[in-house]
């Protein structure tokens, strides 16, 4: 019997795919958004959607972000299913009224009545020297606000399950994509940003977290490229002797307490690291689950690792400095053991 062959696929092209097949599936399946037609999306997510499908179901927009999404917001609300895209999550004060107050609240203020179907989907992430304005992930900044499903896909075979779930989803849902992870051949080439990815369409639950690296000695906890940085740093633990148990929490809101704790309850350590800002961020939801429902568990103090409370610098030194990497997560853990 023949082994079925797998299809290595990019982050960016996976996406596309999954859009691309609910557009088949579900004609009340669009796309909005700036550069989303021709072009293909700066960070190709909706590449070669347009020649398939036409202008009438790819439209590309002028740049008015709170002019688009309210026009998703509105065909949501007549039954369609619209995906639009906000180029970078760092534009979101320009709309965040269309989001927050319209779309995360119309479902709840109608008692039900309205449903939003919808998703907007967002580029986060720094590393690659663009700056305060283009590099941040505000992941805390949207699971804070009630209303709203966000996920944090982290390969190129979540970012197409995910996708799929978030389109057949009746609620609004936030998809924040890692430039990083998309593939890009202008962009550093990662290993993470490719992976096997099935041709038929499939979902991946948007409530879920995912052990990615299993361990005894302590839990990491990560999103996106901080789940990878972390498996890296765990893999140099363990010549060391020091098994740690790395998960990808994939869902920001709802939030996966349920593998956190079964986790923590193993480790009895817990690291938090984070592409956000340290303060209100994810770091401290993660922790003040594991203080109400697991701190007798713990044998040393929970830690964190977070991008400090500085805009995301131009500078490579000083933004490679700010943003965690395997290099401070080894040192970190490394740290934790011997104070334990």
């Amino acid at each position: 019997m023949e082994t079925a062959k797998k299809r290595v696929l990019t982050g960016n092209k996976a996406m596309a795919e999954a859009i691309s097949q609910e557009m088949e599936r579900d004609p009340n399946v669009f796309v909005l958004g700036e550069d989303i037609g021709k072009y293909g999306g700066i960070f190709g997510s909706t590449q070669g959607l347009i020649e398939k499908f036409g202008p009438e179901r790819v439209l590309d927009t002028p740049i008015s972000e709170t002019a688009f999404i309210g026009a998703a917001i509105g065909a949501a609300a007549e039954g369609m299913r619209p995906i639009a895209e906000l180029m970078f999550v760092d534009f979101f004060g320009v709309c965040m009224d269309q989001i927050y107050n319209h779309m995360a609240k119309i479902p709840y203020m109608s008692g039900g009545n309205v449903k939003l179907p919808m998703v907007l989907m967002t580029a986060v992430g720094g590393g690659y020297r663009d700056a305060g304005q283009h590099s941040q992930t505000l992941y805390a900044t949207f699971a804070h606000m009630p209303g709203m499903k966000v996920v944090a896909p982290s390969n190129p075979y979540d970012l197409k399950g995910m996708m799929v779930s978030a389109i057949r989803d009746d609620n609004p849902v936030v998809f924040m994509f890692h430039k990083s992870l998309q593939g890009l051949g202008w962009m550093e080439q990662l290993d993470a940003a490719v992976d096997n990815v099935p041709e038929d369409s499939y979902t991946v639950p948007l409530n879920k977290a995912k052990v990615v690296r299993e361990g005894k000695d302590v839990t990491i906890v990560g999103i996106q490229m901080m789940t990878h940085y972390a498996v890296e740093a765990a893999e140099r633990l363990a010549q060391e002797g020091i098994e740690a148990e790395v998960i990808d929490l994939r869902s920001l809101a709802p939030i996966d307490k349920d593998t956190i704790i079964e986790s923590v309850k193993k480790t009895h350590r817990l690291l938090i690291v984070d592409e956000d800002y340290l303060s209100y961020g994810m770091t401290a939801e993660v922790s003040a689950i594991i203080a109400e429902e697991a701190f007798f568990e713990m044998e040393a103090p929970i830690s964190r690792l977070a991008i400090p409370d500085v805009p995301i610098p131009y500078s490579g030194v000083l933004e490679d400095f700010v943003i965690p990497g395997p290099n401070k997560i080894y040192e970190q853990v490394k740290k934790m053991m011997a104070e334990a």
